[in-house]
């Protein structure tokens, strides 16, 4: 397996396969890069290089217990993109993986490094609830899962994709037992300190002025039926803010797009991409 080493040790797995221009896939909380099987094998059929690492604490990279917060993961995406020597790259990031393309286009991807930017189901500009985002999540609701995974983690990650994720809890849903077992194996494989304090990292955080900073073209990509990053308070406000985004939005579709509708998102990011 293949991993790069960070500054302060954290041993980093990714993926590497095939060649032409570079797409680098960031994967959402808490999972891991497996969760881009369905991407990763459609770019490599169309001749890209695709790339996909597991996040700090999640996956098969290192349990941190400390840089679990998004400048770190920033960080540790620059350090993947530099061992690469990567250029002209597109990232791809879903959810959490969103606000880590976020802070890392804006922070690291001047210079030619990166081509283009996509935010899926992506949690840019902000989650939580505040004066200045009264339309966010309330603080009790990243409680409540901060509150789940220390009481009973696995129960915790056959819920949240049984339900809410996929929107297998939707009437008349197709529900699949096996993706809601991957997800489950996934989220079981990272640790349970850096998963705890990845929770604010994704719901706290403030992308807006990263969204601001963004030079490079980014489709902004989200299903209007998504019951974990509500399209109105993060999309609608992130399009925005980006000096040359592109809103596409799937009417019905929810969060877990990515799996549940491959062909869809596949379709719609190739044309991006070569656009």
């Amino acid at each position: 397996m293949s991993f790069v080493r960070t500054k302060d040790g954290t041993e980093i797995f990714y993926k590497d396969w095939g060649s032409g221009q570079p797409i680098v896939f960031h994967h959402g909380w808490p999972l891991s890069s497996d969760d881009w099987d369905a991407q990763l094998m459609f770019f490599l059929s169309k001749g890209f290089r695709v790339i996909a690492h597991d996040r700090r604490g999640h996956g098969r990279s290192s349990q941190t217990f400390s840089g679990n917060d998004m400048d770190t993961y920033a960080a540790d995406v620059d350090a993947l993109a530099e061992h690469l020597k990567l250029e002209g790259a597109v990232h791809i990031g879903h959810s959490t993986g969103g606000g880590e393309v976020a802070r890392y286009v804006a922070q690291y991807g001047g210079g030619g490094r990166v081509a283009k930017a996509v935010l899926i189901g992506a949690v840019p500009p902000v989650m939580v609830k505040s004066e200045k985002n009264p339309g966010g999540l309330p603080i009790e609701v990243f409680d409540g899962f901060r509150a789940a995974l220390v009481a009973n983690r696995a129960q915790f990650y056959r819920d949240v994709p049984s339900g809410p994720f996929y929107g297998f809890n939707r009437p008349g849903a197709n529900v699949l037992p096996g993706v809601i077992d991957n997800w489950w194996r996934q989220g079981m494989m990272g640790g349970i300190k850096p998963h705890y304090d990845c929770i604010r990292a994704f719901s706290e955080t403030d992308f807006t002025e990263d969204l601001k900073k963004i030079e490079v073209p980014t489709l902004v990509m989200h299903g209007d039926d998504d019951q974990i990053v509500p399209i109105a308070d993060s999309a609608l406000l992130a399009i925005k803010l980006l000096k040359r985004g592109t809103l596409k939005v799937h009417k019905g579709l929810g969060h877990g797009l990515c799996t549940i509708n491959a062909d869809v998102v596949n379709a719609d990011l190739l044309a991006f991409i070569q656009g």
